[in-house]
């Protein structure tokens, strides 16, 4: 045997994406990820629309204190107009798309790095004429407390 055919012998499988452990989820093109299952963003649609999530990081055993989730958002579409406690940075990677906090409106896209402060009123969004979904990863606390929804009273604090 050659050294070569030697070496690949002696190298183990690699480990199961579920467990405490170094790994490589693999993205397999068209922002998916290999065995990452495409995710309803919440339980109902009353509050949001053309809006999914793949869980990165997190949920398959680890023992970090923070989440790495994908959320994608159709043209058209919306996530839920909601504050929390728990603070989040989201990074846009596909599409252009609209981040909201109370009555301030920002255009954002790849690259930008969009800060949620705790209990700020927020919602994004995706242009009706966008020619591809707004994609963007967010990164948050492990343990976080329930979202409250948000009406036109108390938006924004600043405006008020």
């Amino acid at each position: 045997m050659g050294k070569e055919t030697e070496i690949k012998e002696q190298i183990p499988p690699h480990p199961p994406l579920v467990g405490n452990h170094s790994k490589v989820i693999r993205q397999k093109g068209g922002f998916t990820w290999q065995d990452v299952p495409l995710e309803p963003y919440k339980e109902t649609t009353e509050t949001w629309k053309g809006i999914t999530r793949r869980e990165l990081s997190g949920k398959r055993g680890e023992s970090q204190r923070f989440h790495v989730r994908y959320f994608e958002i159709a043209p058209g579409g919306y996530s839920t107009l909601e504050k929390h406690e728990h603070e989040h940075v989201v990074i846009p990677i596909r599409g252009r798309g609209e981040a909201q906090f109370g009555c301030y409106i920002y255009q954002v896209g790849l690259g930008d790095v969009v800060y949620v402060a705790p209990n700020d009123p927020h919602q994004f969004r995706t242009p009706e004429d966008a020619t591809e979904p707004f994609g963007f990863l967010c990164i948050v606390n492990a343990e976080r407390d329930t979202p409250q929804l948000v009406d036109g009273v108390g938006l924004c604090h600043i405006c008020e």
